[in-house]
């Protein structure tokens, strides 16, 4: 029988009452058996069973016990038997006590199993609301990348947005990158997704050539469909070129990998 069933099921609990058909008592003894780690926590409750029978335990009054002996003394005489000592009322009474003691533990128990199942469900609704939280925090981050992925949209498809498109030289011929110029709102975005992909020590880097001094725009990250670039007035041309990572004061020119003339 599957671990994992046993114990959701509370089948040790029922185990160690007898409240189990004989066939399923046959399949979790078998399972306990084979799983140590089942054992050990089957032998765990019947230490807590005890534990709990012990501290409930209580001890009934003297006139209940004097009570108790003067009926038992009755009746045997009654019988014409002879009379016993109270040890021996004790020992001959043994099953009844232990009848009385069983009916007190199982109560006892089904006190303990109810608690156990308590503390199980607990933990299952601490575990789905942690769980909760974690696809709400993932829903949130869904909604942002949406809303901000929407804003992005809404700008490059604005009827005062000019599509560039920057192709690569011979440096990087395979290279392509996509600028999206506002001149009314002085706004540049760049799609750098088809930019291959440098080493960690160097990075792209963007300039705007203003009466030929190229002007920094902002460092180009590569694989990212919108990217905020500094908006240059009165640019005639967008340059990209390989730069040391962190970016450059000044452009290096002889890694220059694309331009285009606005």
């Amino acid at each position: 029988m599957d671990k994992k069933k046993i114990l959701e099921d509370g089948l040790l609990e029922q185990y160690l009452l007898g409240e189990l058909d004989e066939a399923t008592m046959k399949s979790v003894a078998s399972a306990m058996e084979d799983d140590m780690e089942l054992r050990a926590h089957f032998e765990g409750l019947e230490e807590d069973f005890e534990r709990i029978a012990f501290e409930n335990g209580i001890v009934p009054p003297k006139t209940v016990r004097d009570a108790l002996e003067a009926q038992l003394l009755e009746s045997e005489q009654k019988d014409e038997k002879p009379i016993r000592s109270l040890s021996q009322v004790k020992s001959g009474s043994k099953t009844n006590f232990l009848v009385a003691a069983s009916i007190a533990a199982v109560l006892a128990f089904g006190t303990f199993w109810m608690y156990t199942q308590w503390q199980t469900a607990e933990n299952n609704f601490k575990a789905l609301e942690s769980q909760t939280v974690a696809l709400q925090e993932r829903l949130s981050r869904l909604e942002k990348n949406y809303s901000e992925t929407s804003n992005r949209y809404q700008q490059i498809n604005n009827p005062n947005v000019i599509p560039l498109v920057l192709m690569g030289n011979e440096k990087a011929p395979n290279s392509k990158a996509t600028a999206y110029v506002n001149h009314r709102t002085k706004q540049v975005i760049l799609n750098a997704k088809g930019l291959r992909t440098l080493d960690e020590e160097h990075t792209y880097q963007m300039w705007a050539d203003v009466e030929g001094e190229m002007i920094n725009m902002g460092i180009v990250k590569t694989g990212e469909d919108y990217i905020i670039l500094n908006y240059i007035d009165h640019a005639e041309s967008l340059n990209i070129t390989i730069e040391p990572a962190g970016g450059n004061d000044h452009p290096t020119v002889e890694n220059l990998i694309s331009n285009v003339i606005l």
